[in-house]
């Protein structure tokens, strides 16, 4: 480094910070046009989904997914800075994609890779000029994984899916692989190689005349904006249940059915939401972002899953499930209670609440698909629900036959 150079920050490589700062306006309505796409992929899985396209769902879900959370990110970041314009130009990328979603396999598929090459672009060059490198969650400001997204422009299906799969994979490499003091170390030589030959830099943007400095995540802000993206994937998961009952003959069996529906719903909430994250039984703060979020993902991705099988089985209400569906609608509760498991254990539930809850609820669904041929859909959602309330009445036991303290 040279004599002129500053020193670098002494701020730790990615520490948070907690304020009492809340989700803006437009943040919401941010959460909201990304969860109006999701809504588009539970088409997907509507009426005897094959292995292919819940294949396609889980590859579209992480793609709107990871644009989400890149402006999410920003938007932690920048606070009252964010850039509104910036942050429009965002959700009208999602929309975009959104509104590609049902003839994906057509032509759509190329706008839907358009829309999302713009989108990560857009989200990269935020960074620009911060000065900042987001060491919690490097997808945010990297483009590598964009790459295979470019050249499925010009590739047809299933060619264009496979690109897509190694670009965000591509992404989640990245965010597991590189560490952050590596992040910031290689930003910071990037910068001093720049600074040391800003004479170059004629008529051009020169270098910042300090290094680059990890970028603080507002852990609450995070916290609030998960629990409100899973808030609003369970609130869409209710609509899907009430549009499908409309379109149903009202009788007992849809009665008995919409109402297990709801309070599965309720008790899913409880667990991701209530006293959470937006993950499962993940308390605030136990786990660091890079580890949370992909946790998150898959406990959305599985919620909305749930959706469309619960969609599915009220239409035919009195009839037993397709196989297919019963296996997602399990399966689905099945992937959203295994987070469950993992975020109870990485909060310190300790060993005997592993085994006596964590591992007993993630299990249950499979067991249940895998013996519930023939069996009335109302019933096999009340099994669940059952199953996703034990974690609750487990708690609620244990608190009343604990001991009281010392007075």
């Amino acid at each position: 480094m040279s004599p002129e150079s500053p020193a670098p920050s002494a701020r730790p490589v990615g520490s948070t910070v907690e304020s009492e700062r809340h989700a803006s306006w437009l943040e919401l309505f941010f959460d909201l046009v990304a969860v109006a796409g999701i809504a588009q992929l539970a088409h997907l899985l509507r009426e005897d989904p094959t292995r292919g396209d819940l294949a396609l769902y889980c590859l579209l879900y992480l793609a709107f997914w990871t644009a989400w959370m890149c402006f999410t990110t920003y938007g932690n970041v920048a606070a009252d800075k964010a850039r509104t314009r910036t942050i429009l130009l965002g959700m009208l990328g999602l929309a975009v994609m959104a509104a590609a979603v049902p003839g994906i396999e057509s032509d759509h598929g190329r706008a839907f890779a358009i829309a999302f090459v713009a989108v990560r672009f857009l989200a990269s060059r935020i960074w620009q000029g911060r000065g900042e490198v987001v060491v919690d969650w490097p997808t945010a400001q990297l483009s590598a994984g964009v790459v295979p997204w470019l050249v499925s422009i010009w590739a047809e299906a299933p060619t264009r899916y496979w690109l897509w799969a190694l670009g965000l994979g591509i992404d989640l490499g990245l965010t597991f692989v590189l560490s952050r003091n590596r992040l910031l170390t290689r930003a910071q030589e990037e910068w001093r190689e720049r600074y040391e030959g800003r004479e170059r830099y004629e008529g051009r943007e020169r270098p910042s005349h300090t290094p680059p400095v990890a970028a603080r995540l507002d852990a609450r802000h995070l916290d609030e904006r998960l629990g409100l993206f899973t808030l609003i994937v369970i609130g869409e998961s209710v609509a899907v249940a009430i549009e499908a009952a409309s379109q149903t003959e009202w009788d007992a069996p849809l009665g008995a059915l919409a109402v297990g529906a709801f309070v599965l719903l309720l008790a899913l909430w409880s667990l991701a939401v209530r006293r959470a994250c937006g993950v499962p039984l993940l308390a605030f703060g136990a786990l660091a972002p890079r580890f949370a979020l992909p946790l998150h993902c898959v406990a959305t991705a599985a919620l909305a899953a749930l959706a469309a099988s619960l969609g599915g089985a009220i239409e035919d209400a009195g009839e037993p499930l397709p196989a297919d569906v019963e296996w997602l609608l399990c399966g689905s509760v099945a992937v959203f209670l295994t987070v469950g498991l993992l975020g109870g254990a990485l909060s310190g539930r300790g060993v005997r609440w592993i085994l006596a809850v964590g591992v007993p609820v993630a299990a249950a669904p499979i067991v249940l698909a895998a013996v519930s041929h023939h069996v009335h859909p109302a019933a096999l959602v009340w099994a669940l629900a059952a199953v996703a309330r034990w974690p609750w009445l487990y708690d609620k036991r244990r608190a009343r036959t604990k001991p009281a303290g010392p007075h």
